[in-house]
């Protein structure tokens, strides 16, 4: 009888069992569907090792337990993710025609109206969100799985499962998401448009580009220092040109290593007592809405810049604002490509892109300046 009592079959919960399933179809859609499988397939096997009963794997002295209190609680590991970013990103682009700044900007517009809608769903039953709730679940239209663990992290550690998995979900689900809005929003003439190809960006303007985002971010926005500085310290070693081996370390080993932890780790936060709820329900349909108001709004500035620039700019590389680098700017590259087969817009998309990187860290910034302060 004491045999049968120390069995997964007899201690297995029916919320368990279903999250044990959720993990399946994480790890399903990973290797399936190809969907964000960097991170799916750890959150999603993550998600399977924590609802074993009995294992205890992601309590306090299980192994996802110490890998959550030593990346996540305490932020580590999305600011290394930042470092790998900076040092995979080229801001060439975004440097050669500034004015995309605004693009990334418009792009965070999503947030901050989404942080709104959750305090609004406060009025139906089962739902009680904080502001510092909402201010997590708000950042989830950023688009950017890194910034969204750091800032619930800080925020509203609780619910940090739920953004995540929406976050990279959301993340994963670019190539079916924009589109449709991209072309609502847009002539096929605006579409159509060719732009310009950007000016050359020498050697000295991307060493100080990264080093001036920092110096901002410290006069004006010291909240965002942990972000932006892990951020420009990537890109500082990719383009100074004296620490190769740094560089490299950053784009790979580091990057890998702390992606399978991270993963693992939010995996460690789908525990079946935790996820399942109605606030969770919420959480995934903000996340889309946040996700979706973003994207529309990214378009929406493109289209402000087609008419203040005679036609000039593509609208449609404001839906790279969002930050899913560079998944948002081959999206808008295979858009525009379908309405001329001539129009190459990645490299003007990366412009938005980055910005968007850089966006919604600022708005993290602001976030845990406001709320958690």
């Amino acid at each position: 009888m004491e045999i049968w009592q120390s069995t997964g079959v007899a201690n297995m919960a029916w919320g368990q069992l279903l999250m044990m399933a959720v993990g399946g179809l994480l790890i399903y859609l990973a290797i399936v569907k190809k969907f964000e499988p960097l991170l799916l397939l750890p959150i999603g096997f993550g998600a399977v090792l924590t609802n074993i009963p009995v294992a205890d794997m992601a309590g306090p002295e299980g192994l996802l337990g110490y890998i959550y209190h030593a990346g996540i609680e305490t932020g580590v590991f999305p600011l290394l993710i930042f470092m790998g970013v900076g040092a995979l990103t080229d801001f060439g682009a975004l440097i050669a025609m500034p004015t995309t700044l605004l693009l990334g900007a418009a792009a965070q517009f999503g947030i901050f109206v989404t942080l709104l809608g959750a305090l609004a769903l406060n009025l139906l039953p089962g739902f009680d969100f904080s502001l510092a709730d909402a201010s997590a679940i708000a950042i989830i239209g950023g688009a950017d799985g890194p910034t969204a663990i750091f800032l619930a992290s800080r925020l509203s550690p609780d619910l940090l499962g739920a953004i995540a998995v929406a976050a990279y979900s959301y993340m994963a689900l670019v190539p079916i998401i924009q589109p449709p809005i991209m072309k609502a929003l847009t002539t096929e003439k605006e579409r159509a448009v060719v732009m310009q190809q950007l000016r050359p960006v020498g050697k000295a303007e991307k060493v100080l580009f990264p080093l001036t985002v920092l110096g901002l971010c410290a006069i004006f926005l010291p909240s965002a220092a942990p972000l932006i500085g892990m951020l420009t310290f990537g890109n500082l070693l990719r383009e100074s040109g004296v620490v190769e081996r740094l560089s490299r370390a950053a784009q790979n080993e580091i990057i890998n290593v702390v992606t399978i932890f991270l993963g693992l780790a939010v995996g460690a936060k789908l525990s079946a007592e935790r996820f399942l709820s109605v606030e969770t329900l919420g959480i995934l349909a903000l996340g889309a809405f946040a996700f979706c108001v973003g994207t529309a709004a990214g378009v929406l500035m493109g289209k402000l810049m087609y008419r203040l620039s005679g036609g000039k700019v593509n609208p449609l590389i404001g839906a790279a604002g969002v930050s899913a680098v560079p998944m948002a700017a081959r999206v808008v590259n295979k858009v525009g490509l379908e309405t001329n087969h001539h129009n190459f817009l990645l490299m003007h998309a990366m412009g938005p892109n980055v910005a968007g990187v850089i966006g919604s860290a600022v708005a993290a910034g602001i976030l845990l300046a406001v709320v958690g302060g």
